[in-house]
């Protein structure tokens, strides 16, 4: 038993839980909806399992498009949303809310384009980390931040937490190597951030969002 005392879960959403469900398996549809406990079981923890909380419901999207209207819907339905990579964090970035919708990225595992001139790589977020790494070393590449849990890890979720690793004193962490960013917002919109580029005008909104 868990000494972490996890916030009390919202009535008024406990008790829309069907509603919620139905609605979101309008969105996505399938087998994209898991709302039975025992199949939702392997996503009531991330790495620290010392920590489990089941999730109001999982919900995992294959499309930007479905994110986005996830979002709207919980933002506007007042309903928490906590995102999920691999789950491979030990700081609890991915524990669930009882309350909370988990939206799950694994999907999301598609290498899009690998521009070696320009030593890009545009990813999904569900990508591993080790995954890049071997779509590029014929080449004589590879992704220079390496957590420990680089085989199973995700893009996004080194993003989410500023992943580090070894190669690291000398090439820096993710904020460091990530160029830019397409992000849906908890209204649904879909935003961009930074590009194929070193430096964008302004503030550092890219920075800002990751860790």
């Amino acid at each position: 038993m868990s000494g972490l005392l996890m916030p009390k879960a919202d009535d008024a959403t406990m008790s829309r839980r069907s509603d919620i469900v139905t609605a979101l398996r309008a969105i996505v549809p399938g087998e994209g909806v898991v709302d039975a406990t025992n199949a939702m079981r392997v996503f009531e923890s991330d790495a620290l399992t010392a920590y489990r909380q089941l999730p109001l419901v999982v919900v995992l999207p294959q499309t930007v498009a479905q994110v986005s209207r996830v979002l709207k819907y919980c933002y506007e339905n007042n309903v928490k949303v906590v995102p999920r990579g691999s789950g491979t964090s030990l700081s609890g970035g991915a524990l669930p809310l009882e309350d909370a919708v988990l939206l799950v990225m694994s999907r999301f595992n598609q290498i899009l384009e690998i521009d070696y001139p320009n030593r890009v790589a545009v990813v999904q977020p569900g990508v591993t980390n080790l995954g890049i790494t071997k779509a590029v070393e014929h080449e004589g590449f590879y992704y220079a931040p390496d957590p420990s849990s680089q085989i199973a890890c995700s893009i996004g979720g080194n993003v989410a937490e500023n992943s580090g690793g070894v190669h690291c004193l000398k090439y820096g962490l993710t904020a460091n190597n990530v160029l830019g960013l397409e992000m849906v917002l908890i209204t649904g919109e879909v935003v961009r951030l930074g590009g194929k580029h070193l430096d964008t005008e302004g503030y550092d909104l890219l920075g800002l969002m990751t860790g």
